[in-house]
């Protein structure tokens, strides 16, 4: 789905509006219509359902006054205020004001903070003051109220996007409401998703108010959010006769001695996932270590250097072998260590591959300055850098890489001419072209050693399942971070471990069988 900036927003109304012939007021009377049924979808269980709704003086205040109207049909007691007075709105914004009076819906001015008072009974607020067009700062009576509601306690439902959120660049003002919910209108917008603007969002739905596709397709868009259809239209069909030739073959090239574990996350994760079979070449002195771990996992012992637990550069034709005789996609890198002969095997073997692979950690470690490899590609590939990776990869400053992460994704993206994963909060999925998807999944109990080496083994899952390697990252991202989720719920964010991520595949990936 389409992820608009603030202005990007502004263009797609205007052009329903005035090169479509949609009336504005129609727009804002399905906004609001559609904000007061998610609120009630939300709030079900409770009874006697009572709401409090701040208004501004714009076009976010006027979807408040629908919201209100539409809340008083179905019998929930409403209260309404206005920051600002009544004689300043104007166009959609006032006519809703009128017909919410009109309705008997009582609009309480609040030009001092003693004017807002908040009912005990009071179970909802809705922020309905600026949405999507605020940038700068809240200031006056307005930061006033902002801070009152952040401090009571009750939940908040921002209409279109939480008052003092910029929706272009996640920045926030000081104060800004804290939503626990927000129900954004069209399309989602990219600050709802991006730190520290996704943690102000809370929970947040997407909700159609009739503007037609067209008027967004015309616009040159480029970002996307991964949404749970995007995992359901492009995961590979379960055919019934399948079987585990089906699914796909997957060679897993990892693990060096103290980094066992990263290679098995990375095997486990791909069977969780759905591959049919999983081969790990491993260093042979390691191999019974492998061999007790892994009950579902095949290993082919390989040569060394030196009996050091690290893959020799004299295994590079038996790897080949396997690969082109045996592989349907490719895992490099989880583990595997930076020894000078684990080096200089990666460099010569990743070129000579000719199935979709994925590679990580310690096998773009080894790519570092080898720029030439990228260029000698015979098949698709997806590197999966966190910020330290792909600094080492580009060869700049981690700081000069994390200011706009979108525009180093996708500088990188073009410079390796591969699919690239840049892990981070939120993780982020760029192709050469330039499009971007941002995943909405995930949570900061992820932030643990072994996370990466899962979504190594999902995404190297996918391509052995002959998803095309963009799809692939997509997928694998969104589905890593649902995974972690789930996890969530079971070890909060504090105890999570990668295995419990690794654990939760499975069911993560249940609803889109």
């Amino acid at each position: 789905m389409e992820l608009l900036t603030a202005e990007q927003m502004r263009n797609v109304d205007k052009r329903a509006i005035e090169g479509m012939g949609i009336p504005s007021l129609e727009l804002m009377e399905n906004a609001g219509a559609a904000v007061a049924d998610e609120l009630m979808n939300l709030f079900t269980d409770f009874v006697d359902l009572s709401v409090l709704i701040i208004c501004g003086k714009g076009n976010n205040g006027g979807d408040g006054f629908v919201v209100a109207r539409y809340l008083e049909e179905e019998g929930v007691a409403v209260q309404c205020y206005l920051l600002g007075k009544p004689e300043e709105l104007k166009g959609d914004a006032a006519a809703n004001y009128n017909r919410a009076i009109g309705v008997g819906i009582k609009v309480t001015s609040i030009e001092d903070i003693a004017d807002f008072f908040v009912q005990s009974d009071v179970d909802v607020i809705v922020d309905s003051i600026f949405g999507t067009g605020f940038h700068g700062g809240i200031r006056g009576i307005a930061a006033e109220v902002v801070e009152r509601m952040n401090g009571l306690g009750i939940p908040v439902l921002a209409v279109d996007c939480p008052s003092g959120l910029n929706s272009t660049t996640g920045e926030v003002s000081k104060p800004c409401i804290y939503a626990d919910y927000t129900v954004t209108l069209a399309r989602p917008k990219v600050g709802l998703y991006i730190f520290p603007g996704r943690e102000y969002a809370g929970e947040v739905s997407i909700v159609d108010i009739g503007i037609p596709s067209e008027a967004v397709e015309q616009e040159d868009i480029d970002l996307y959010l991964s949404t749970p259809d995007f995992l359901q239209e492009n995961l590979p069909e379960r055919m019934p006769q399948g079987y585990k030739g089906t699914f796909g073959y997957l060679y897993v090239l990892a693990g060096s001695v103290g980094l066992t574990g990263s290679a098995c996350l990375t095997a486990e994760s791909a069977l969780r996932a759905g591959c049919g079979m999983v081969r790990m070449g491993v260093p042979a002195s390691l191999n019974p270590i492998f061999e007790i771990k892994l009950t579902e996992v095949m290993t082919s012992p390989l040569p060394e250097v030196d009996k050091r637990g690290c893959l020799a550069l004299r295994g590079l034709g038996e790897i080949r072998k396997d690969i082109k005789d045996w592989a349907n996609a490719v895992a490099i890198g989880p583990g595997i260590g930076t020894n000078h002969e684990t080096r200089e095997l990666i460099r010569r073997l990743v070129p000579s591959i000719e199935v979709p692979m994925v590679i990580d950690a310690d096998g773009l470690n080894n790519l570092a300055g080898a720029d030439e490899v990228f260029k000698q590609l015979k098949a698709p590939c997806v590197l999966t850098p966190h910020p330290g990776e792909l600094s080492r990869l580009m060869e700049e400053p981690i700081e000069t890489l994390t200011i706009d992460r979108f525009k180093t994704l996708r500088e990188a993206a073009r410079k390796f001419d591969c699919v690239i994963v840049f892990k981070g909060a939120p993780m982020l999925v760029g192709e050469p072209s330039g499009t971007i998807y941002v995943s909405p999944t995930g949570n900061s109990g992820m932030g643990t050693a072994g996370t990466g080496d899962v979504l190594t083994g999902i995404i190297g899952s996918f391509l052995a399942q002959g998803m095309n390697v963009f799809e692939a990252a997509i997928c694998g991202v969104y589905a890593v971070g649902q995974a972690g989720d789930l996890a969530l719920e079971f070890t909060g964010n504090r105890g999570m471990i990668a295995g419990d991520i690794r654990d939760n595949i499975s069911e993560a990936l249940l609803d889109y069988e």
